[in-house]
């Protein structure tokens, strides 16, 4: 990054343009711009942030941005591809533990989470479990024969002769 910065404050200064003009002309923060030209990443807090930055002062310094944002996203490879993976989870707990603490709670600001309705899917498995009764029953009722009685009905009490 100390490269880029470098030749970023090349072209600013082969432009005749002063820092502080720059920054009026880019509204940034004179110390932005001086952590950019020396390279000192740590200064800022979110990269994508930063590689906006440079794109925009490379744009104003009318070098290639692309080619500028292209040399800044292999840094940010080779810078990244350093980290292991147990600092990156380590920094994510953090960063969780601290937003956690940051949220103001109050009736206004909770968060509450949506109950979801499931009584229109328990009335719909009732709904198709009692048209499943009711076929069935029909279903029984349809195939079976009746009880002949009418055969026996003057036989009983009296003996059947064969």
């Amino acid at each position: 990054m100390k490269e880029l910065g470098e030749i970023l404050k090349r072209a600013r200064i082969k432009n005749g343009v002063s820092l502080t003009e720059a920054c009026e002309d880019l509204e940034l923060s004179t110390s932005h711009l001086e952590n950019i030209e020396s390279g000192n990443v740590r200064a800022f807090k979110d990269v994508y942030e930063l590689r906006d930055y440079v794109k925009s002062y490379a744009k104003y310094l009318g070098l290639d941005a692309d080619k500028v944002v292209d040399e800044f996203n292999g840094f940010l490879f080779q810078h990244t591809s350093k980290i292991s993976l147990d600092d990156i989870k380590s920094a994510q707990k953090k960063k969780e533990e601290l937003l956690q603490e940051k949220k103001v709670k109050s009736p206004y600001t909770i968060e509450y989470k949506e109950k979801k309705n499931l009584w229109p899917i328990v009335y719909i498995i009732l709904a198709l479990l009692l048209i499943a009764m009711i076929v069935y029953i029909i279903l029984v009722n349809i195939n079976r024969v009746p009880n002949r009685t009418d055969e026996l009905k003057g036989c009983i009490g009296e003996e059947i002769v064969l």
